[in-house]
């Protein structure tokens, strides 16, 4: 075992458990291949929530094999259960009333309201691959209603209809009254009208493979369960779907945890061994609700891409996976400076130290080094002093405060940039609220204006200046001292908080910040907002 496989077995952060569960599984049931799944349901737009499986499985894959030296092929494999019947038609699509004849069609035989792909599921699925390519996961996907035709579900299908008695004996504790009379495990497709059917099974006949039921119109059909022309509900899927891919670690939302047990026992009582499995919390939308697919309420990836890093995106889900959190607009300037605080801070860290960084599980090890001097608050209250409508500008005070620093040298700032400008444009500049200074608050402007002017024009030690600032708080009496703070922000920026005004000060120049807190005690901010 290597020195780092030998300080993961101690590591604590959460990958590192999970990776560690499956590294006892294995050894005792040893396998040439470990079987990483993700599960997705195209029956709305993706979202973020069904990426993060994506990106944390990677993690823990990641994980594991550290811990084993890579010793042992993985693979992660997304299937998409589009083989599903249409139950409700999204109410975020356009033209939803040209599905209205396609409820209860299997989402594959949809067709495209968005009219790019050949169905609905397609559609979506093409919309989560996309998602996966642009962060570089190696990942193999799997449509469902592809395992079904093709016949790589067959074999389990038909141990399913072997072990029909029992499957039957672990679901109908689970339903209602009613449900329990009509219930089936399978799902018919019809050979009439395409639907998926939710019908009772008048036969069963695990030795020829086949079920009878009676079809829309009451002729009684019999059919094989094999070739795509059944499929299974959803409970017993998850199961047989273990079952049938071998399966040996897939987490999912708390919202699946009643039923976690239900679909262990399925696996086992088709042979298998159930996965490991790690259950996270929910993402809430800015009211504390449930974000869900069909609503398509909450932040979409490509929302959230048009103003941060894809790596922000990767934190915020690495962060807390078993607390509930709420995802809006306004967590996304948090997650950047968080990924670039521990970006900033992993280079400097010991190995151990190292992997409980979530740099190192965001990057699989290999974090970058000097991505940006200036922090995404700094920058959005750059964009706000200087007016800034294109990056150049913003550019022209970085390379003054950082000489040599370029949009060649630091991409990574350069893209930062434009996010800034248009989360600034988007989501600040709309909320605003500047205000004149109080007699006590002009004095103290007064004061730092002075201790600003005696600074040479080419000052950018940031630590210098917030000196300067602190001073003043102290010599006009502000109790607390964020109160200071508070009347700057508020006056110079119209919002309450924000990154170090000594930082911000030394980038944007101490003679323009002198200049802008004249303009503040002069009003002229309050009447150009």
């Amino acid at each position: 075992m290597t020195d780092l496989a030998t300080l993961a077995t101690a590591a604590k952060a959460w990958p590192f458990e999970q990776a560690r569960l499956i590294v006892e599984r294995v050894k005792k049931t040893p396998k040439e291949t470990v079987i990483f799944e993700t599960g997705y349901g195209p029956s709305g737009l993706p979202h973020i929530g069904t990426f993060g499986e994506v990106v944390r499985t990677s993690m823990v894959r990641h994980a594991f094999r550290v811990l084993t030296d890579d010793k042992i092929a993985t693979k992660i494999i997304c299937v998409s259960d589009d083989m599903d019947g249409m139950r409700k038609i999204p109410d975020n699509i356009p033209n939803p009333e040209q599905l209205a004849p396609y409820l209860q069609h299997p989402l594959t035989d949809v067709p495209d309201p968005f009219g790019t792909h050949e169905s609905f599921a397609h559609h979506n699925n093409a919309r989560l691959r996309a998602f996966l390519d642009s962060f570089g996961f190696e990942y193999e996907f799997k449509s469902a209603t592809e395992l079904y035709k093709s016949g790589a579900f067959d074999a389990a299908l038909l141990n399913a209809l072997k072990a029909y008695d029992e499957i039957m004996a672990i679901m109908l504790p689970t339903l209602g009254e009613d449900r329990r009379k009509t219930y089936s495990p399978f799902l018919p497709i019809s050979p009439k009208s395409g639907r998926v059917l939710y019908v009772p099974m008048k036969k069963i006949d695990a030795a020829a493979g086949t079920i009878t039921f009676d079809d829309e119109d009451g002729e009684e059909i019999t059919q094989t369960v094999t070739g795509g022309k059944a499929k299974m509900q959803w409970k017993p899927d998850f199961g047989m779907r273990w079952a049938a891919l071998g399966v040996d670690f897939e987490m999912f939302g708390k919202d699946h945890q009643p039923n976690q047990s239900v679909y262990a026992r399925i696996c086992k009582a088709l042979g298998a061994e159930a996965p490991i499995n790690y259950v996270y919390e929910l993402f809430l939308d800015q009211n504390g609700e449930k974000i869900s697919k069909t609503k398509g309420n909450g932040i979409s990836v490509e929302q959230w891409l048009a103003y941060a890093a894809p790596e922000s995106l990767s934190l915020y889900n690495f962060q807390k996976p078993r607390t509930a959190k709420k995802l809006y607009f306004d967590v996304i300037p948090k997650a950047v400076d968080e990924y670039l605080s521990y970006i900033e801070s992993y280079h400097a860290q010991n190995v151990a130290e190292q992997l409980e960084n979530p740099a190192w599980h965001i990057h699989a090890g290999h974090p970058p080094k000097d991505l940006t001097p200036i922090s995404f608050a700094l920058l959005t209250n750059l964009v706000s002093a200087s007016n800034a409508e294109t990056k150049d500008l913003l550019w022209a005070f970085i390379a003054k405060y950082a000489p040599g620093t370029t949009p060649q040298t630091h991409p990574f700032l350069d893209k930062l940039t434009d996010y800034a400008i248009r989360y600034f444009n988007d989501f600040v500049k709309p909320t605003k609220v500047f205000r004149a200074a109080t007699d006590k608050e002009r004095a103290a402007f007064e004061d730092l204006i002075a201790r600003l002017d005696a600074l040479a024009a080419d000052t950018t030690d940031g630590e210098a200046i917030q000196n300067e600032v602190y001073a003043v708080g102290k010599a006009h009496g502000f109790e607390p001292l964020r109160d200071w703070f508070k009347a700057l922000y508020e006056v110079l920026f119209g919002v309450e908080s924000g990154p170090r005004f000594g930082q911000f000060a030394a980038i944007f120049g101490v003679r323009e910040t002198s200049a802008l807190l004249r303009r503040g005690l002069a009003g002229e901010l309050v009447k150009a907002a």
